[in-house]
């Protein structure tokens, strides 16, 4: 049987599972820390990209992904800070000025992890300091049931993760720094790559770049 230790988090005193990631553990006990790259059911260790989930750790000089974060006996945490809050808007940020923004027409409107970042940190939507770069490129509805604008990709991999754990494992990452983008190799459609159309990247993704149609 899994060992069971007490931590705190923003003064609660929560029981939780040893060495289990503390954004999991948080989010089991109602403590919403904003994240994108670590998904909902998912196990594992996620690649801590989208820089969001940032905590205080007592007896720690900075603040550290809750997504990496191993659980143990004592851990005293924080969730919000004059540090935390500085590194989560300006993480947020950067990732909205490269993210296509179109809430009335997007599927995931109402539903969108970016909305719920921006309303629980008092975020904005559109940067203020930062210019919105779109990269202009083209959607793929070549599979039946699935759109995927890469425009709106904020890179968090989930998709790519489903794709290879439920689906055909034709997504993944390619090229680096601005160019970085989800794609099948030598950047065919989903039809040409032997995507199955199963949907599971489309549940996964958080943003609503790739999405369900009837």
């Amino acid at each position: 049987m899994a060992e069971k230790v007490t931590i705190i988090i923003d003064g609660q005193k929560i029981s939780a599972t040893a060495g289990e990631m503390l954004l999991r553990a948080a989010l089991d006990n109602g403590i919403y820390i904003p994240h994108l790259c670590a998904g909902g059911e998912e196990t594992g260790h996620p690649p801590a990209s989208c820089r969001l989930c940032f905590v205080e750790v007592e007896g720690r000089p900075a603040p550290v992904p809750a997504c990496t974060l191993p659980v143990t006996e004592g851990l005293v945490i924080q969730t919000r800070s004059e540090r935390v809050d500085g590194l989560v808007a300006a993480g947020f940020e950067l990732l909205m000025s490269n993210h296509r923004l179109d809430c009335k027409n997007c599927p995931a409107n109402g539903s969108c992890e970016l909305q719920r970042i921006a309303k629980a940190r008092k975020l904005r939507l559109k940067p203020k300091n930062l210019p919105v770069l779109d990269k202009n490129l083209p959607v793929d509805d070549s599979v039946p049931g699935i759109i995927y604008d890469p425009n709106k990709c904020v890179l968090c991999g989930r998709c790519v993760r489903a794709c290879r754990r439920s689906g055909s494992g034709v997504l993944g990452f390619t090229r680096r720094g601005y160019q970085r983008v989800v794609t099948t190799f030598g950047d065919s459609t989903l039809a040409e790559s032997g995507c199955t159309g199963c949907k599971e990247c489309a549940r996964a993704c958080p943003v609503g770049a790739l999405s369900q149609t009837d």
